[in-house]
């Protein structure tokens, strides 16, 4: 590999932001990155053999090398064998991120998703332009009882030991994370929950006497609610104190039913539409990118170390296909808190109207540059305006 070579490039510019790694641990942590944009999958055999004859090197031989990556060190073969700490590297990315990020807000999304019955990952992800990346996660056996109480507290107190506090943070949910310590931890991070609920539960506005359940505010396509109140008021162990935001799309089935400690005045229902971008993230780590459905990894911690890899090729892609998209629409235009205005709401995202993702436009930059022996180096973001009701994904 010529030292002028993107390879050799991009390996330089990873050793440089993962400085705790030793040499050899950055340098196979580029080659698993690299190989997984070129071949467009995470799978060891796919990588390896893309990688093969980019470096001249025997495939068997490209291939253990791979491998031993992840594994743990008693497993490895050699004196000198240590093991990749997978959560030493989270601050690392996430300060590569940050180190041009261009406002003090950010929008996170907790999530959890499966490979098959073999392993759970929950997941911390920032949203960006339409899609997600991965900053910090933790893996977990499939179909096993595990507490996900302990594991969402250490990854949002990590989160919160390494952005300034004077961030703005929103931090969004889906119905089947909702839990009231949850909420109420992410308060005490200083940040903003966004918690979408299912339609039955109830919720009782400041001055009522009786309260409703939460798809009453809405009743039907077109109507948005939002106010202050009391949800699940009838039960002291789940009671809290909290804002409701509600709207029922058309083109939806239902509406949206979220919780967050931002005053009315301050927020819209609309701003849940980000928390969709990492349905798209997960989407591109399995089918329509990396294809870690393929994998055959079935031990948590070699799969929290493959999410590394994964997680850095995501973070290069979005970054460059970020740029491009810029082209297409406006920077964030995030108001600042709090507003006044009740109907205050972001203009119209051009990611609704987004034609090619930013995930496929950054593998198109990279491969056209790579083909003229550049490299495409993840410099500056652009986030987007927040969306309005009328910017709603469809689910």
């Amino acid at each position: 590999m010529s030292r002028h070579d993107p390879l050799y490039d991009w390996t330089d510019e990873v050793t440089t932001q993962f400085p705790h790694l030793s040499k050899p641990q950055a340098a196979v942590l580029a080659l698993w990155s690299f190989g997984i944009v070129l071949a467009r999958s995470c799978t060891l055999p796919a990588v390896a053999n893309i990688l093969s004859p980019l470096i001249g090197r025997c495939y068997n031989t490209l291939r253990q090398r791979l491998r031993e990556w992840y594994k743990a060190a008693p497993e490895k073969s050699g004196a000198d064998r240590r093991e990749l700490d997978v959560t030493t590297c989270f601050a690392p990315l996430l300060a590569w991120i940050l180190k041009n990020w261009p406002c003090p807000r950010v929008a996170l999304a907790l999530d959890a998703t499966s490979l098959a019955d073999r392993l759970t990952v929950l997941s911390l992800s920032l949203v960006y332009r339409g899609t997600a990346i991965p900053i910090a996660w933790k893996v977990l056996r499939g179909n096993r009882p595990h507490s996900w109480k302990p594991e969402w507290l250490k990854l949002l107190r990590w989160f919160a030991d390494q952005v300034d506090p004077t961030w703005t943070v929103t931090v969004m949910t889906d119905r089947g994370l909702y839990a009231r310590w949850l909420f109420q931890e992410i308060v005490a991070l200083g940040w903003h929950p966004m918690m979408r609920m299912t339609r039955q539960g109830k919720f009782r506005p400041e001055g009522w006497n009786r309260p409703q359940s939460f798809w009453q505010f809405v009743p039907r396509v077109g109507c948005t609610w939002q106010g202050r109140g009391v949800a699940f008021p009838r039960k002291p162990e789940r009671r809290l104190a909290c804002t409701l935001l509600a709207c029922w799309a058309e083109g939806h089935e239902d509406g949206w039913y979220i919780l967050t400690d931002l005053p009315p005045q301050a927020a819209a229902a609309a701003w849940y539409a980000l928390r969709m971008w990492i349905e798209h993230g997960f989407e591109q780590f399995k089918s329509a990118g990396w294809q870690w459905q393929k994998t055959r990894i079935t031990e948590p911690d070699r799969a929290g170390r493959m999410w590394l890899a994964i997680a850095l090729a995501t973070f290069w892609v979005v970054a460059v296909g970020g740029q491009r998209d810029h082209d297409e629409g406006p920077q964030e235009t995030v108001p600042h808190l709090p507003a006044t205005d009740v109907h205050q709401r972001g203009p119209e995202s051009p990611g609704g109207n987004r034609l090619v993702s930013v995930f496929c436009q950054g593998i198109a930059v990279i491969l056209a540059l790579l083909i003229k022996g550049q490299l495409a180096l993840p410099e500056k973001w652009y986030p987007e305006p927040w969306p309005g009701i009328e910017t709603i994904v469809q689910e």
